[in-house]
């Protein structure tokens, strides 16, 4: 072979190894509220579209048996950016001007991300708390109805505690859209100064506005909060460079209530505000996915997209309403352990190396998202950090089962679940949470119980009808021994 044609091939190879051997950009798209069965491509009679997550799915892997950790929204945010069973802290939100509940002395994903030379971003819907004390006027107490006053602050000061605390170089967002302040935040400052205490007059799409009292900036406009989130990833996309690895966790504040379709998507879905609200979610996804390719990146980029809790109790009067089920073929909604709780969509695309047009049955958490985003980069989590997290690189690029046979679900501390295999046994007198209306329970065929739990085999009885509690006492002593040791010793990878 001649000099220069070898020396072409040689150009060639360490050229193509360098393009394969680089670190690809990780985007996590995460829902609020969103249900199993919102998703079309997962339930043929949804009445809501969603052609971008449709497309999405076609791309990559979808995976049908992926969890949250909790049923409901901080938890299960704690747990994915730290590896971590929330349960090990703490059950409930953060309230309105609480404290941080992330662990200073752990790594987050964006922590671990930075060590291994990523730009990393947040942009959206934080609600895991900042140090409200650090710009809290010295003697201020909180009012009875409006929670504190707008004066009550010194907004030209940084918070600490927030993003910028816990591995992201940028943040924009408004914390969380239906808790103060009403205001948009960039970095460790909040940019638009509250002036006055939240009024809400015009009605909803669907539901209440479930805005707590407080801080707000005039004329606040909870109809912007999605459209301009998006605006942000579009461009911090756009200003990444391809000698660069990026991550942008980017958690929606939608479907979630209050629910504010704008013009432009009301009366696209036939599901009513809510439908409409979703059709605007996906269209982020859209919009999202749309700039990783115009900006060059979509080939060497893993998108995760999943959802932290399943929907809003408002879900069962759509299925009254429109004929919709959030919750597909689920039982249970947003703060339950029964499955509607907590299973939640989850899309998997990475050109090349997961597998496109797949559907994937096995177990999944979105704990596990940590130690395998450390696999793909090949980063070493140190001791005490994401305790609880599989890597599942193996089952992303269909070369393995899951690492993960046993799953945990719980939302508050008299709750727990067990998944093990097929069976999953709820370890509580029953699975709701959330108020289920009877005629729901009529229609759908569930009965009331006078047992002290649930046990349920999925496999058959995806929509936990049948509780063989009382016809299997040794598969519950098993399943209360395993979660028993679990919470007192640990499921450490």
């Amino acid at each position: 072979m001649p000099l220069h044609l070898a020396m072409t091939l040689l150009i060639l190879l360490i050229g193509s190894s360098w393009v394969q051997a680089a670190p690809p950009n990780i985007v996590i798209l995460y829902a609020d509220d969103m249900g199993y069965g919102d998703l079309h491509v997962q339930n043929p009679e949804s009445r809501i579209p969603t052609p971008n997550l449709d497309r999405l799915a076609r791309q990559g892997t979808r995976f049908t048996d992926a969890h949250s950790s909790s049923g409901i929204c901080t938890p299960s945010r704690y747990a994915l950016l730290q590896g971590r069973y929330h349960w090990r802290k703490f059950h409930g939100i953060v309230n309105s001007f609480d404290s941080p509940v992330l662990d200073d002395e752990k790594l987050t994903i964006a922590k671990l991300l930075k060590t291994k030379g990523y730009r990393t971003a947040c942009i959206g819907k934080w609600h895991l708390g900042w140090d409200w004390n650090s710009i809290k006027k010295q003697g201020v107490k909180p009012t009875d109805k409006a929670g504190y006053a707008a004066d009550a602050f010194d907004w030209s000061q940084p918070i600490s505690g927030g993003p910028r605390s816990h591995g992201f170089d940028y943040y924009f967002g408004d914390d969380v859209p239906n808790f103060p302040p009403y205001a948009w935040f960039e970095n460790d400052r909040v940019i638009t100064t509250p002036t006055v205490t939240l009024k809400t007059t015009a009605p909803t799409a669907e539901g209440s506005w479930e805005a707590r009292p407080g801080p707000a900036v005039q004329d606040w406009d909870f109809w912007a909060v999605m459209p301009t989130l998006t605006q942000k990833a579009e461009q911090w996309i756009s200003e990444q460079k391809a000698d660069q690895p990026f991550f942008l966790y980017f958690p929606f504040t939608s479907p979630h209530a209050p629910i504010v379709p704008t013009s432009d998507f009301t009366g696209k879905s036939q599901a009513g505000g809510y439908g409409d609200f979703m059709f605007q979610t996906d269209d982020t996804v859209g919009r999202v996915l749309a700039a990783l390719e115009k900006h060059g990146f979509s080939e060497n980029t893993l998108v995760i997209f999943s959802a932290d809790n399943g929907p809003e109790r408002y879900a069962y009067d759509r299925v009254r309403n429109f004929g919709h089920r959030s919750m597909g073929p689920l039982r249970g909604l947003k703060r339950d352990i029964w499955e509607g709780g907590h299973r939640v969509p989850m899309i998997v695309r990475w050109p090349g190396v997961v597998p496109a047009e797949r559907v994937c049955d096995e177990l999944i958490s979105q704990i596990d998202l940590f130690a395998t985003i450390a696999a793909v980069v090949d980063a070493e989590i140190p001791p005490g950090s994401a305790e609880d997290s599989y890597n599942q690189l193996q089952l992303l690029q269909g070369t393995g089962s899951s690492a993960r046979q046993t799953l945990v679900h719980n939302t508050h501390p008299k709750g727990y679940a067990l998944r093990h295999g097929d069976w999953v046994l709820i370890d509580a007198r029953t699975g709701a949470v959330s108020q289920v209306p009877k005629w729901f329970d009529e229609a759908n065929g569930y009965s009331s119980h006078s047992l002290p739990g649930e046990l349920y085999h999925l496999k058959d009885d995806l929509a936990q009808r049948q509780n063989l509690y009382a016809e299997n006492p040794e598969k519950v002593a098993e399943l209360k021994a395993l979660l028993g040791k679990i919470q007192a010793q640990g499921q450490v990878r």
